[in-house]
């Protein structure tokens, strides 16, 4: 059996582990390694003294046996434009010899899978990072029809919102404009799995998340399944 693809990301917590959506949504297939930035709060106060660091850890990561990397956060690889990102992606490729890609590539290309060109998104940002992406999705040729926010900016907090707390914001962003064709949740440090699932049976419309979006689309640049059953559309197979 040959062994599994060695995935890299870079993750803006500081203790550098392995988001929980990898393990549980591809248990042994793949294996993950990361390496954290260490940001101060999520807002562009907070990633300003650690975005520069992230083509260094993309490096360390390579240097680990990484042979796809992606930088697994949502916010820190939009909030400078759609050019940011784009150039980010290249200079960690550059740097590393080897396939990269960000989160925020990951959700254009998990949304159009999806077939979605309206959304309607929920996040845990401040309304600065709301317009931003709200941006960053319009350039990418995706309308959003409506957008809330969490107002958070600690990390430790993102991930202490509920699976209630979610699924309450989703419908709520959905219903504001039901033109809307799915749904997306955005933050990776959201643990969004059970709401998607619960959107998605409730609304009938496709629904994906930063870090969902983020693992589907390493796993497919690193060559692999992005499937898993269970967990909504985006990881239905074919």
């Amino acid at each position: 059996m040959a062994a599994a693809p060695v995935i890299g990301l870079v993750v803006p917590p500081a203790q550098g582990q392995v988001p929980q959506d990898g393990p549980t949504l591809y248990g042994e297939r793949y294996r993950f390694v990361a390496r954290g930035l260490g940001i101060g709060g999520v807002s562009p106060e907070g990633f300003a003294p650690v975005v520069d660091r992230i083509v260094e850890r993309a490096v360390e990561l390579r240097e680990a046996g990484a042979e796809v990397i992606s930088m697994m956060g949502t916010s820190i690889s939009f909030y400078r434009g759609p050019d940011f990102t784009e150039s980010l992606r290249r200079a960690m490729e550059e740097a590393t010899g080897v396939p990269c890609t960000t989160m925020s590539h990951g959700v254009v290309r998990a949304l159009r899978h999806l077939g979605v060109t309206r959304v309607a998104v929920a996040t845990s940002y401040i309304d600065e990072l709301n317009a931003k992406l709200a941006a960053h999705l319009a350039h990418a040729g995706i309308t959003v029809t409506a957008i809330e926010g969490l107002s958070i900016t600690a990390v430790k907090e993102v991930g202490e919102v509920s699976t209630q707390a979610l699924v309450e914001l989703g419908r709520r962003v959905f219903t504001q404009d039901r033109s809307a064709e799915g749904i997306f949740i955005s933050c990776g440090g959201l643990l969004t799995l059970d709401a998607i699932r619960q959107l998605e049976d409730e609304l009938g419309v496709p629904a994906t998340a930063s870090s969902p979006a983020g693992f589907w689309d390493v796993v497919r640049l690193a060559g692999g399944d992005p499937s898993s059953p269970g967990f909504g559309r985006l990881f239905e197979a074919g």
